[in-house]
Formats: structure tokens, C-alpha cells, sequence
């Protein structure tokens, strides 16, 4: 496996040596199977210069949270679309050779629950919010009753191309391959026309499900924010 973010063994000091050997084992076998001994004889250093650089695996698996999340935020601030994160992932998902790595860290990050995983997904939801609002506001999209959690459903629905790559390429007939060529060409054009056409003909079940959520008690704390775009209907 490889990553983006890795130097040449050459340009790297002790400390970044044992950094990047820690991603990879992190990305390939996850936190809690990795030992600092794996990580010190990937990087070439004995496992008490790794506990003198970084205390503990904690704080060396804090380290890389910062290191690759950290620079997938920083592509994302130099692309100078609005859309500069989802430009980020896109590229990743459309080169999984090429951030192999990267894509299996964060993919790791995110089922594992760190910090930075979760200031991740909180960055994407609110950059996917961002374009929601911006594309009702210009007519490009359909007005939606609640743009936070159509912002939080197509963001879980994308990073689970991620974290459900090994399956999402066996449903397609790509066993082994995950996130490759075939998979994501498989794809390209039936995610297109879910989001451009949707999947229902009419309007039976949204209606349906209206009703549902009107006749259903609800709880103060539970109750959703108010409506804040017209129904599709009320648009037309």
C-alpha cells in the first residue's frame, strides 16, 4: 500500500519514519492490532525510540489522525471551489490505487471513532449542507424539508462507499478489488440518476410517510426544526 502523503524514506527523520510506518499498519490492520514493535521494525528503529519520540501508540495514532486528516483538509482549503472537500474525496474515490492508503486510514478513522474521524464527517456534513442551501438558493436543486439531515444522509451514504468498499464491490460482481476502476464506473451513472431523477414515479410514499410522521406523538426534545423550503408541491 502506499499514500500521497508519504515522503521518500530519504526526507524523513526517525520521527517521521515511525509516523508513516504507523499509517500504514493503522490503515492495513487497524489501531488495536498494531504494536509499537510491528511499527518499530516497519520503520527501522527500535520500539524504545518509538515510545521516546511519542510516549505511547495514543498518542503516536493522534499523531497520524493529524498528519493524513490533517492534509486531506489542507487540499480541500487550497481547492478553490466551495466544494473543496467533496473535490478531495472525489479525487481519492476516483484514484484508490493512488491514496490507498489514505482512503484505508480514513476509512479506519471513521469506524473506530476518533476524534479527528468525527471532526472529518462533521466537516463534510457541513460543507454538504453548504451546497444544499447554496443550490435551492439558485434553482439547481429541489427544495428540501430539512437541508442538515439530506446534508447528513448523502454524507453517510458516501463515506460508506469507504468503509463498505469490500462489499460494495462484491454486490457488483468486483470481489477483492474494493474501490477500483470497474467498481466506481459501475457506479458513476446510476448515482447520477438516483440524485438528478430520484427513484419513486409520484408522490404515494412521501405522502404517506407525511402522515405517518403527523399522526405519530412526539416529544419535545425529538421534534424536528420547522420547515424551512416549500414542499415540492407548494413550488410548482
Amino acid at each position: 500500500m502506499r499514500t500521497a502523503h508519504l515522503s521518500a524514506p530519504e526526507d524523513l527523520t526517525a520521527r517521521a519514519l515511525i509516523r508513516d510506518a504507523a499509517i500504514v499498519h493503522f490503515a492495513h490492520d487497524g489501531f488495536r492490532k498494531t504494536s509499537l514493535r510491528a511499527i518499530a521494525a516497519s520503520a527501522g528503529v527500535s520500539a524504545s525510540l518509538v515510545v521516546h519520540h511519542f510516549g505511547s501508540k495514543d498518542n503516536l495514532r493522534i499523531e497520524c489522525d493529524e498528519f493524513v486528516i490533517g492534509n486531506i483538509l489542507a487540499a480541500a482549503r487550497d481547492k478553490s471551489s466551495p466544494a473543496g472537500l467533496q473535490a478531495v474525496i472525489q479525487g481519492y474515490l476516483a484514484n484508490p490505487a493512488e491514496y490507498e492508503v489514505d482512503v484505508a486510514y480514513l476509512s479506519r478513522a471513521i469506524t473506530e471513532e476518533t476524534t479527528a474521524g468525527r471532526n472529518f464527517v462533521d466537516s463534510i456534513v457541513d460543507e454538504t449542507e453548504a451546497i444544499i442551501r447554496a443550490g435551492v438558493a439558485d434553482g439547481s436543486m429541489n427544495p428540501s424539508s430539512d437541508p442538515r439531515a439530506e446534508a447528513a444522509l448523502i454524507t453517510m451514504t458516501s463515506l460508506a462507499m469507504m468503509t463498505l468498499s469490500s462489499h460494495l464491490a462484491r454486490a457488483l460482481g468486483f470481489e477483492g478489488r474494493g474501490l477500483g476502476q470497474e467498481t466506481m464506473r459501475r457506479l458513476a451513472l446510476p448515482s447520477v440518476e438516483l440524485y438528478t431523477h430520484g427513484l419513486y414515479t409520484d408522490e404515494t410514499v412521501l405522502n404517506v410517510t407525511r402522515n405517518a410522521l403527523a399522526a405519530a406523538p412526539e416529544s419535545a426534545a425529538a421534534r424536528m426544526p420547522s420547515q424551512e423550503y416549500p414542499s415540492r408541491e407548494d413550488t410548482r
